[in-house]
């Protein structure tokens, strides 16, 4: 069975922008208590991308001892992200920010509505990733669980779309099931989900829909016990990844016996 898993992991790679991966898992680097549970946690997932807030942390600090030094030392792949920012004007500032100063051009494009829900503003999310693919970059939008913006997205020439599964740390869940599986049909860019994952079982959930990945920061880092949790995400992205390729049986209202009747009985029940 090890060499059945092995295999698969070596086979199932997730493809985005001429990027090439493993891990299905994305996690953060924000809320931690200190830098040694984010480290601990960030080697505990398994991810090997990892996404940093260009707003929030110091670009300039990645000798030994910071963040950014280890996430290189350690090879993860960064994908800088531009939370906080409320247009698109600002979301490509942050982004030309990152390649200049990481030489990342791997970005996760994030433009809010509001500070209160969170929820992205779409007009100016497609406004920023239109700029943005000119520019070369590679771009993943966080986005609305909407059918028609992610495949504007991707017809704007974005790598991925990522809907949300819920508001941003709310920690619900997928709570629209149907949409995903609507942007899974209706684009062929791989779909990301991003935020609302809670627990383990979220993770599972969006993956046996057939999401391509998940990426999380506060179910991890907000847990009870970050380590823990970060090692319960693994699993369960991994868990819910192998039953959607494995194939889910048929849902059926009435039972259907797990072994066959026939001639166990006697020759004149056969």
């Amino acid at each position: 069975m090890t060499g059945f898993t092995d295999q698969l992991a070596n086979t199932d790679q997730l493809v985005i922008g001429g990027h090439t991966f493993h891990s299905r898992l994305f996690v953060g680097t924000g809320k931690y208590k200190d830098l040694e549970e984010t480290k601990a946690a960030l080697l505990e997932s398994g991810a090997q991308v990892v996404t940093v807030a260009v707003r929030r942390i110091d670009l300039s600090a990645s000798g030994a001892g910071s963040l950014l030094g280890f996430l290189r030392e350690h090879g993860f792949t960064l994908l800088p992200n531009t939370a906080g920012c409320y247009t698109a004007d600002d979301a490509v500032r942050t982004c030309r920010l990152a390649r200049e100063i990481l030489g990342e051009s791997f970005v996760k494009l994030e433009v809010l509505g509001d500070p209160k829900t969170l929820f992205p503003d779409v007009v100016q999310t497609l406004e920023a990733a239109r700029i943005l693919v000119k520019e070369g970059f590679t771009v993943l939008p966080y986005t609305s669980d909407d059918p028609i913006t992610a495949k504007k997205l991707e017809d704007l020439g974005c790598a991925a779309v990522m809907p949300l599964a819920a508001p941003i740390g709310s920690g619900l869940g997928v709570r629209n099931p149907y949409n995903l599986e609507i942007i899974l049909d209706t684009v062929k860019v791989p779909v990301i989900v991003d935020a609302g994952v809670g627990t383990a079982s979220d993770a599972a959930i969006a993956m046996e829909l057939g999401c391509h990945g998940v990426l999380m920061n506060t179910a991890i880092a907000g847990a009870k016990n970050p380590v823990l949790m970060a090692r319960a995400m693994r699993k369960g992205v991994e868990c819910g990844r192998e039953a959607f390729l494995a194939g889910r049986i048929e849902r059926k209202l009435y039972a259907t016996a797990s072994s066959p009747l026939a001639g166990v009985l006697g020759s004149k029940h056969s």
